[in-house]
């Protein structure tokens, strides 16, 4: 909840420190005045104007993915993440996943190490969902492309699953001694249904993309190679289309049967350099 993590964020407009103000239902205060009700749905949006809202995942989407993940397909990859924040994450601070979505990684790693958790993302039908995925996650809609509206140094952890990154402001939230792990698709992720569907291809020079997006304010510690094969039905292969950027495409509309489909992903552990 909002209450467990609001020490850790600041204020979108002015970048002073928040409290919790319930006298006239539940909202944020900054020092300057500037106030943000919580929904009653449990997040708060910290947005500093319109934002980027109209690249937000929507509402179906959300629900596409939150019932893809509930199935479990993706545990592995969330065991892995867990792996590697459990060993990364210090007596302090906070864990902070940008581009959380329903919070389903984020709630598998509280589960594991006793910390708050922030939420992060631009769609408020994520963080509807992310608010509730565990009772220690603070969920705030927030766009990735701006200034994060948390506090310098908060995270020990911060997580980036699938997710945009903003490599500026990942380093201003993430503690000297902190680990980031961030979680990006191989080439031959989806392959099956790239070559079905005409999805979009995972770029074969995504690692050196990414060693160069991160520059000289991070240096990759180690990489950790996933892959499995799901055997999925027309449903779930559906789901995962619809659940990911492909849905602005509708290829999910397209599925005619169900099959075997590659997961390749890699996880990478940085720290500042």
């Amino acid at each position: 909840m909002i209450s467990e993590v609001v020490n850790w964020l600041s204020c979108p407009h002015c970048a002073t420190a928040l409290i919790v103000e319930a006298s006239s239902g539940l909202r944020l205060l900054c020092e300057e005045g500037h106030a943000f009700d919580v929904a009653r749905y449990g997040y708060v949006s910290l947005l500093p104007g319109a934002g980027a809202a109209d690249t937000a995942d929507t509402a179906a989407m959300v629900a596409e993915r939150d019932a893809f993940l509930g199935a479990g397909h993706y545990a592995g990859i969330a065991d892995l993440v867990t792996e590697l924040a459990a060993d990364a994450v210090a007596d302090d601070g906070v864990v902070l996943d940008l581009g959380a979505g329903t919070g389903y990684y984020l709630a598998q790693v509280l589960e594991a190490v006793d910390r708050p958790g922030i939420a992060l993302d631009i769609s408020k039908h994520a963080a509807r969902l992310a608010a509730r995925a565990h009772p220690r996650i603070g969920a705030v809609v927030a766009d990735a492309w701006s200034g994060l509206p948390v506090r310098g140094r908060a995270a020990s952890v911060l997580l980036n699953v699938f997710a945009p990154r903003n490599p500026r402001e990942m380093r201003r939230v993430l503690h000297p001694d902190g680990r980031a792990i961030v979680v990006v698709p191989e080439p031959d992720h989806f392959r099956e249904l790239i070559a079905e569907y005409g999805l979009m291809a995972v770029d074969d020079r995504k690692p050196e993309r990414l060693r160069e997006q991160f520059g000289d304010r991070f240096r990759v510690e180690s990489e950790h190679p996933y892959e499995t094969t799901l055997a999925l039905s027309a449903p779930e292969v559906s789901q995962i289309i619809g659940m990911g950027p492909n849905a602005w495409h509708e290829r999910a509309g397209e599925v005619r049967s169900g099959g075997a489909v590659t997961v390749a992903v890699r996880a990478y552990v940085l720290s500042q350099m």
